[in-house]
């Protein structure tokens, strides 16, 4: 039996529409999020009754004046089944209704929903025509994964000076087929968008449904929409900006990241993501950084104001935000920002981080294993939201510290044991140094790391470590006073926790 909700009429301040039209995310083969109240919404002819149908519920309104009109389905459960979700638009008299217009939305699944945004490093496609921009797996798990029930939109890029309303998402099946339609000059869904979806899908074994929204190059500012930075210290620039049009931009209009039309704030939010709001989804999963790295001193702030700014927008205080930390690539400013990503993980409970300096490449902004990063990345939806509670999902990061006579003796959270595998993008000193008063840095070892020697007797600086603590040393510095992790070339990390997740970079002062 269809449970029938009334829903007040819905404020608003459009113009008049006399056809009815449904929002972005509402076309065929689109997944709704299971569990939750599911909001849906468009544009009809003002005082027109609305009626959304779909899974035996029934959720009416009436259009306001300016056309605009949204329900919300009760949650659901998660089903692979095929339906359809039906739109109806009637005019009302106390005793009937008269049916104008019906839109249907067909193959609609239930199960869960993320959103992917950032920069080139999620915007790298599962494939494309480029070696260097594109995931060195992609191909093959193009062909050999047959999931239909997982689906994925690839929003193309659009810079706005307002919000933009009137596109559709097309939403793909993750089967052989998408290698087809690459070869035929489809865009290709995001690799790390992608295979996060394959993670939860292989493990949840539910219909997973992710919108890729991503752009190479951009900034954190041009994605977040202004509510996000209510109560933020020091970002009143970006808050206050006033949008210029691409035909009025000029170089002398540059500050900071902002150095490009399409990089102004919230221009990227406007064309490319405000379009999904509120769809109900689990949260997001974030990749960038490299375009706002000389401004790390603000990017801690700048992360709350993005995510602030998602949660309003998409009406959920529980949204989650699962990052990457930028990756070693031949900066040395990358240690800074790594280290304000880290400061907003611990920061933001909704949030959390995953370290991946042990898959970068020096050589290439855009290393090319980007199922490590997902797979990472799927770990914390795992534990945090799906119950796998034998998940470990969480790298090292420094608990207490002490200085016992040259030595620093170093305790962390989320380690259990130790090993280093210090392999060809490693160094010998596996990224330790020590400073002593002079403040000059030398390479250090850690003390209790069991050597051992290969076939030709030379000594390699691998294997495990004994005890849950890092003892760290070094000949040159007699008296050491501070310390820092890979904050030098090659920035790559060689240490890992008893759960196989690498160590962050991190610094100590005394």
């Amino acid at each position: 039996m269809k449970k029938l909700i009334l829903i007040g009429v819905a404020a608003c301040a459009l113009p008049s529409f006399a056809k009815i039209e449904l929002a972005t995310p509402f076309s065929d083969g689109m997944v709704l999020q299971r569990g939750m109240n599911v909001p849906v919404w468009g544009k009809a002819e003002p005082g027109r009754k609305v009626t959304v149908e779909f899974a035996g519920n029934a959720v009416s309104t009436v259009a306001c004046a300016g056309g605009r009109w949204k329900v919300a389905l009760p949650p659901m459960e998660a089903s692979k089944e095929s339906r359809t979700l039906t739109v109806t638009e009637s005019e009302s008299g106390w005793l009937w209704d008269s049916t104008l217009e019906t839109v249907e939305v067909k193959d609609v699944l239930v199960g869960e929903v993320w959103l992917c945004a950032g920069q080139s490093n999620t915007d790298c496609p599962i494939w494309g025509k480029s070696p260097r921009y594109r995931d060195g797996w992609g191909a093959m798990t193009l062909t050999s994964v047959n999931k239909p029930f997982v689906r994925l939109v690839k929003t193309p890029r659009m810079a706005e000076l307002e919000p933009r309303y009137d596109y559709k998402a097309e939403w793909m099946k993750m089967t052989p087929d998408l290698y087809e339609a690459f070869k035929k000059g489809a865009k290709m869904p995001s690799a790390m968008g992608y295979y996060y979806a394959l993670e939860l899908a292989n493990a949840l074994d539910i219909p997973i449904g992710l919108v890729d929204s991503s752009w190479g190059g951009t900034n954190i500012e041009a994605w977040t929409p202004r509510s996000g930075y209510e109560g933020l210290k020091d970002l009143d620039a970006d808050r206050d900006w006033k949008l210029i049009a691409q035909k009025d931009w000029k170089p002398g209009n540059a500050r900071g990241a902002t150095n490009r039309w399409f990089k102004q704030p919230r221009v990227l939010w406007n064309g490319m993501v405000a379009a999904y709001a509120p769809m109900a989804c689990r949260g997001f999963i974030w990749y960038q950084g490299c375009a706002n790295a000389k401004e790390y001193a603000l990017y801690a702030n700048k992360m709350h104001g993005l995510y602030n700014g998602w949660a309003k927008e998409f009406a959920n205080p529980n949204l989650k935000l699962y990052f990457v930390q930028l990756t070693p690539w031949g900066s040395p400013v990358i240690p800074d920002i790594q280290m304000a990503q880290a400061k907003f993980a611990a920061e933001e409970k909704n949030a959390a981080m995953v370290v991946i300096n042990d898959v970068g490449n020096l050589t290439d902004i855009h290393p090319n294993d980007k199922r490590t990063v997902a797979k990472r990345l799927s770990l914390h939806a795992l534990k945090r939201d799906y119950g796998w509670d034998s998940v470990r999902d969480n790298s090292p990061t420094l608990k207490d510290w002490k200085i016992d006579g040259n030595k620093f003796v170093l305790s962390f959270n989320d380690a259990e044991g130790w090993y280093v595998y210090n392999h060809a993008k490693g160094d010998s000193g596996v990224g330790f140094e020590l400073a002593g008063t002079n403040g000059v840095w030398k390479a250090a070892k850690i003390v209790n790391l069991v050597e051992s020697k290969d076939r030709n007797g030379k000594l390699q600086r691998l294997g495990p470590v004994e005890g849950t603590k890092l003892i760290v040393e070094s000949e040159e510095v007699k008296e050491p006073v501070k310390l820092r992790y890979l904050h030098s070339r090659p920035w790559f990390g060689a240490l890992y926790n008893d759960a196989c997740l690498p160590l962050g970079a991190f610094a100590i002062e005394k």
